[in-house]
């Protein structure tokens, strides 16, 4: 499928990945909530094989059926962003010229876990440059928080940016205000195209007034019609409408971004369920269900924000 060309801003979701009883992958449901997702107005592309949808826990072969499925539900209507997730620079540049062939629009590649014992600056470099000598694909960084060993210097970042000439934004996850307001302000850029992309999913409103050019989120998958509502509000100045957006949207932050964060997505499974999108809210080890408790606290939050099957901007219209 010829590729969409895309510049990596605007409000991105990251899909989940629906899975059968016996874990197994549940293809119709995948296709159902991609055209879910992609139906919304005002997102810019969908993020596929990342967090959201437990790359760590899918194959090759997995990954790539999974980028095929996506191209061929929603690959005429919407950009395709395909996560390059693996240990391996080899491994890396393997899955980047498989995303390439296949048709997608973009990468969004993650450190290696190797880097949780630290890491150099120069082997940051040279994974990225693994897979930009593959592939002339715009290039997404991913940016782990500040407390954590996988997390990237603001000098290396722009070390990415000079030598990669392919590396068009950054999903931002830093976790410090302060050092977001520095990428947004002394990295994103207009002339040579630089995108900061925020996924501060827990203080949303506050990171995209600083200036952010975009959104990704695995949050996206459940309320991505939320997400664009308050972009769109920040981005016209409308202060009043983007904090009544984001009243609404504070419900699910706590639903979804409570410890532990391994969780996350876990708990965006049990609200696709909850409303009727997905018949199950299966998830791989290590990853466990949830207990009733917190199901029920997810189904409260889903109450308090206004969200139906049909979404919830379109539910308080």
């Amino acid at each position: 499928m010829p590729r969409m060309n895309y510049d990596c801003s605007g409000v991105i979701p990251a899909c989940l990945l629906p899975l059968h009883d016996d874990l197994s992958i549940d293809v119709k449901s995948f296709r159902k909530h991609l055209k879910d997702v992609a139906s919304v107005r005002g997102i810019s592309g969908i993020t596929v094989n990342g967090h959201a949808s437990e790359v760590s826990s899918c194959t090759f072969e997995e990954q790539e059926r999974l980028l095929d499925v996506a191209l061929e539900e929603i690959g005429s209507s919407a950009p395709i962003i395909n996560g390059v997730y693996t240990d391996s620079g080899v491994e890396a540049a393997k899955i980047a010229r498989m995303a390439d062939q296949k048709g997608a629009s973009a990468l969004l590649v993650f450190p290696s876990n190797v880097f949780i014992l630290g890491s150099r600056p120069d082997m940051i470099i040279d994974h990225y440059k693994r897979v930009a000598e593959v592939t002339d694909l715009p290039l997404i960084i991913f940016q782990f928080p500040v407390n954590t060993p996988l997390t990237y210097s603001h000098d290396v970042l722009a070390r990415l940016i000079e030598q990669i000439p392919t590396v068009r934004a950054i999903k931002d996850g830093c976790g410090d205000p302060a050092r977001h307001e520095l990428t947004v302000r002394e990295l994103q850029s207009d002339k040579r195209p630089f995108h900061v992309l925020s996924t501060h999913s827990a203080w949303l409103l506050s990171s995209l007034v600083t200036g952010c050019n975009g959104l990704l989120s695995g949050a996206g998958s459940t309320i991505a019609d939320l997400q664009v509502a308050l972009f769109e509000a920040v981005k016209s100045n409308d202060l009043a409408k983007a904090k009544a957006v984001a009243a609404r949207i504070y419900p699910m932050t706590h639903a979804f971004y409570g410890a532990p964060g391994v969780d996350m997505h876990n708990r965006m499974k049990e609200a696709q369920v909850i409303l009727g999108r997905l018949p199950s809210a299966a998830v791989r080890p290590p990853l466990q269900k949830l207990d009733s408790s917190e199901i029920e606290r997810i189904r409260r939050a889903l109450t308090l924000a206004g969200i139906q099957n049909e979404g919830a901007v379109m539910s308080a219209a």
